[in-house]
């Protein structure tokens, strides 16, 4: 059985390059299920999705916990422990990421011997990351033809206007190629067998006075130290020129609390914790808050 991880943001489509490739499969005649996998449920909060794909009938259920392939969609996420990039992980499993580092890089930082594919982002528009994605997991697979990729493709953004689905389409293709010297690489695994599984027992909580076991707040902001923040894909960045101050209005629809006033009045970004939902950029009446991409900001700043 095929079993592929899907890892992304909220946001990066996921879930659309999951259903890009179980379609891809079905019409290479496999039996197929597709599933997305929510946390916070939120623009740029860490998200799952699975694809399982057999020429037999599928009787697994749930999160899939010995991959064959784990897609990364957003190299930040390694390091973030909530999006369980690695878990499950064994020497069989090959990483596809999409990253400007190289595989020898990743494989040094994460200490494995598995393969380890690079997809250099193709572009900056996020739409195109699901359909590479897809693209290159179904090369690496080994058992779906290029024609049934671009089916796939198709009928997963049906209703959407022509050149879209014509630039998706080329990304899948694009990234198919780039890693198609590797095609069939990722391994089918045998399912997972439940003749030893352990049932989950009752813990024994004793009795404890309400003034030790009773929930307690000290104090507000008791999450301050949770970099929120690391979710971002795209940065709001004001533009102090256009900027009319009227900070009551993106303060207060920022969801998060990320946006404080400085002594002169001025709306500032805490950019430690603001997720990049980009209401904010919405509801300028100014338009002075712009919307560029988490990478190019950072890049700026080191130049």
């Amino acid at each position: 059985m095929f079993t592929i991880r899907f890892h992304g943001r909220g946001g990066q489509g996921m879930k659309t390059a999951s259903h890009m490739l179980g379609n891809a499969f079905f019409m290479a005649g496999f039996e197929v299920q597709d599933a997305p996998r929510y946390g916070a449920e939120r623009r740029g909060a860490p998200m799952t999705a699975y694809v399982r794909a057999d020429k037999q009938d599928i009787y697994a259920r749930g999160i899939i916990r010995k991959p064959g392939l784990v897609v990364v969609a957003d190299d930040s996420l390694v390091p973030v422990a909530a999006a369980g990039v690695m878990s499950g992980f064994t020497a069989e499993t090959v990483l596809l990421i999409v990253s400007r580092e190289g595989s020898e890089t990743w494989r040094q930082r994460l200490n494995i011997s598995s393969p380890v594919k690079v997809l250099t982002p193709l572009t900056s528009k996020l739409p195109l990351v699901s359909a590479a994605c897809a693209g290159a997991a179904a090369s690496l697979c080994g058992k779906i033809e290029v024609e049934q990729l671009i089916e796939a493709v198709k009928q997963a953004l049906t209703g959407y206007d022509d050149k879209l689905i014509e630039i998706n389409v080329d990304a899948a293709v694009r990234a198919f190629e780039v890693v198609k010297q590797d095609r069939g690489i990722v391994k089918q695994l045998p399912e997972s067998s439940a003749s030893d599984y352990a049932r989950p027992d009752w813990i024994e909580l004793p009795l404890e006075t309400a003034d030790r076991s009773a929930p307690v707040i000290h104090a507000a902001q008791t999450s301050v130290k949770v970099r929120t923040g690391l979710w971002r894909t795209r940065r709001p960045v004001i533009d102090e020129q256009r900027c009319n101050q009227c900070w009551w209005i993106c303060s207060s629809s920022c969801p998060d609390s990320a946006i404080n006033i400085d002594a002169q009045n001025r709306p500032v970004i805490d950019y430690e914790h603001c997720k990049g939902c980009m209401i904010c950029v919405a509801q300028c009446p100014a338009h002075a808050i712009e919307s560029i991409p988490e990478a190019q900001a950072q890049q700026e700043e080191k130049t």
